[in-house]
């Protein structure tokens, strides 16, 4: 299917005070800009310098040739003015530190309601007459949404904005973890709980891109930051006070704290934190502009190159399963990313085997086993800002663009903890050992994970640029699937190869996939070559150049 279809040949008039700069030949060194831009919502011929420039009266002159009538229609673009008080990027520090923390703590809230419930799957087992297997499928479900929900969600958030997806997806999430909490059987537990999942996903599809919608490029080290601890402290902390909660209360009050602290980030969500997706704010700008005096002129880039329909379907469902398939790159980092993803969720149940089972410890005590984990996370997260100072000398050494591989440079340190880590809980496992080991290795675990997590989704998106979003979508199905399903099998596979060699069988993995960066950054540019989907400038501005010239311009 092709992909540059338009409605309207068009092209820019710039203002003599505006140079205008195409985003799709010119691409931002940072990643959760190129995510941000509507690329698979608008065709590929857009102008997409209205949502990253400024201009000194907010609007960019736009000639656009009708199909219809042959002529050349007059248009005013609306764009942000120069430091306007409207643009996200400009409200005041303590605000934009405001809905960083409530996005943060809402991804926080997904992820511990993820994990909390591994604190007790038996008492859900031994209530509802079950095996632990399909107790298990209240985990499996849930993590399996965090797949399913960004495909549509995602691509709704590019029509109708942040806002409205959070609070409607959130407050669906909250209605359906009810039922878990009063639930007479198991049937119901389940499909309330897949749906709670698919729910869930919004949020964390989302959270990257408002905080990128706030921050300028060169300040938003901290707030990612923190945003990327959150994910990999939720599953921390969700073991830790679920293991006391269940210990005094029981299985369903593992629900009763979800509902509540869903309930609060929904509130805070919904009614503190206003819309920050530029393409909508401006486009409602523009309706008010218009509205206000009575002239079509003044309009947005969706309202002149709106890819059709079908095509837009196309790129939000079909797309993502194309560059996983037929892109190594994207195959192998979402392989990756998956093994990671489902040590994380075996953790869940390998933790419990290793101090309950092994060590006779209560849920409770078991759950502070995971601190050591949680403060790898933390530390780790206190490293990125040095991280991204490092990479930032990397583009000025390439004079502003260095080759997606210098994104890999963290994982190629990271990925050692892994297995480090592995091995260190695999053999240090024996219930007759010092609890300290496994937490040890816990420790190693956490302290990869961010590096790892952010320099494969940073490379993704200087590799794919304009296909950003459907890879970060690929590798993400694949995640949450992979993860999802570990659960359902680690109770067995630690009961025939035993504690040691099971958590052994995990290591080895974690460390054949060490060589997944290292092939990448000295071939990645090489395969990158023969890519039918991966970024390259000097093809972009050949197949720009191009479709102009057909288009007679």
């Amino acid at each position: 299917m092709s992909e540059d279809t338009s409605s309207e040949h068009t092209h820019v008039e710039p203002k003599s005070h505006f140079a205008p700069i195409n985003s799709r030949q010119h691409p931002t060194t940072d990643g959760a800009d190129v995510v941000n831009l509507p690329y698979r919502t608008l065709s590929r011929n857009a102008a997409l310098e209205e949502y990253t420039e400024e201009t000194v009266d907010g609007q960019i002159l736009r000639e656009v040739r009708s199909n219809a009538t042959g002529r050349l229609e007059r248009y005013e673009l609306v764009t942000w003015k120069t430091d306007d008080p409207e643009n996200p990027k400009n409200w005041s520090k303590a605000f934009k530190w405001w809905c960083t923390m409530c996005v943060a703590l809402t991804c926080f809230a997904v992820a511990f309601n993820s994990a909390v419930i591994t604190a007790d799957i038996e008492g859900v087992a031994e209530e509802f007459n079950v095996s632990e297997e399909v107790a298990l499928l209240s985990i499996t479900l849930f993590v399996y949404g965090f797949g399913i929900g960004p495909m549509a969600f995602a691509p709704l958030s590019e029509i109708l904005g942040r806002r409205i997806i959070y609070g409607t997806t959130l407050l669906a999430a909250v209605l359906f973890t009810i039922p878990g909490a009063v639930a007479d059987n198991i049937t119901t537990l389940l499909v309330t709980r897949a749906i709670a999942g698919i729910s869930f996903s919004a949020p964390m599809s989302l959270v990257g891109g408002t905080l990128a919608d706030l921050w300028k490029n060169e300040e938003r080290g901290v707030p990612m930051a923190a945003f990327s601890a959150a994910p990999f402290i939720g599953p921390a902390v969700g073991p830790l006070v679920g293991g006391f909660l269940s210990d005094a209360e029981g299985w369903r009050w593992l629900y009763w704290i979800q509902l509540i602290l869903s309930f609060v980030v929904w509130v805070l969500i919904t009614f503190t934190v206003p819309e920050t997706y530029t393409p909508t704010l401006l486009a409602r700008r523009a309706k008010k502009m218009r509205k206000e005096s009575g002239d079509d002129k003044f309009v947005t880039e969706e309202d002149l190159d709106m890819r059709p329909f079908a095509q837009r379907l196309w790129l939000f469902l079909v797309r993502p399963f194309q560059l996983l398939f037929l892109e190594p790159i994207v195959l192998f980092i979402s392989v990756y990313m998956s093994v990671l993803y489902g040590l994380l969720y075996m953790f869940f149940v390998a933790y419990p085997i290793v101090y309950q089972q092994g060590k006779g410890y209560s849920a409770g005590i078991t759950g502070l086993m995971f601190i050591p984990l949680m403060i790898g996370v933390l530390m780790s997260a206190c490293c990125a800002p040095t991280v991204n100072k490092h990479y930032l000398t990397l583009v000025a050494k390439h004079d502003g663009k260095p080759p997606a591989e210098a994104r890999l440079i963290p994982m190629m340190i990271s990925c050692w903890f892994i297995p480090v880590g592995l091995f260190i809980f695999a053999w240090t496992s024996y219930p007759r050992l010092h609890w300290i080991g496994p937490a040890l290795g816990g420790w190693f675990v956490g302290f990869g994970f961010i590096f790892l997590y952010n320099s494969a989704n940073n490379y993704l998106v200087d590799s794919y640029q304009h296909q950003a979003a459907s890879a970060l979508a690929a590798k993400t199905f694949l995640r949450s699937f992979w993860g999802g399903s570990v659960v359902l099998f680690t109770n067995q596979m630690y009961k025939r190869l035993g504690y040691q060699w099971a958590s052994t069988l995990l290591a080895f993995l974690g460390l054949a996939c060490c060589l997944i960066p290292y092939v990448f950054y000295y071939k990645g540019a090489a395969i990158r070559k023969h890519s039918r989907y991966a970024y390259s400038g000097d093809e972009e501005n050949e197949a720009t150049a191009k479709s102009r010239a057909v288009d007679g311009h």
